[in-house]
């Protein structure tokens, strides 16, 4: 690999990884809205969040054309291939695979915390309508209590 396709691959790799420490930092503050009680609080870190994914993304089609062209690609299944990559270009791409996996961790979180949420604002329009309520037996099992509605239209 040649010295300037080297250096500009170390490149598109630091932007890569940059994007990934910003997307970490937003996941943390999507999740801290997620949380609260404020659901206009979860826009901003939420449009951030695909904004640095397209980002990301665009910066990793950059970064395959580039490897791709210089005949190298850390991403690659040979052991041979991988050996002839540059040091500083593996180690940069051990560090955004980290960042990444950390990041889909916390994308799943904040999912799950999606998932709850959703479960819990159904419940409550169930009760406004007047629907069954979800309650819990001595013994911690579910069950539907009919309840009477909280308002009629």
């Amino acid at each position: 690999m040649n010295q300037d396709a080297l250096h500009r691959l170390e490149d598109v790799l630091d932007r890569e990884i940059d994007a990934a420490r910003l997307l970490a930092a937003t996941l943390n503050e999507e999740r801290t809205a997620l949380t609260g009680d404020s659901p206009d609080a979860v826009q901003q870190p939420s449009a951030q969040k695909v904004r640095l994914l397209e980002a990301i993304e665009s910066l990793e089609k950059e970064r395959r054309a580039l490897s791709v062209a210089a005949g190298q690609d850390p991403a690659a299944k040979d052991p041979a291939a991988a050996s002839t990559i540059a040091t500083a270009v593996a180690e940069r791409w051990r560090a955004l695979m980290e960042l990444m996996a950390r990041c889909r961790a916390a994308n799943e979180v904040n999912g799950y915390i999606i998932h709850l949420r959703q479960g819990q604002v159904r419940q409550l329009i169930d009760i406004v309508r007047g629907g069954p309520a979800l309650t819990y037996s001595p013994q911690g099992k579910t069950f539907a209590r009919a309840l009477r509605a909280l308002a009629r239209a």
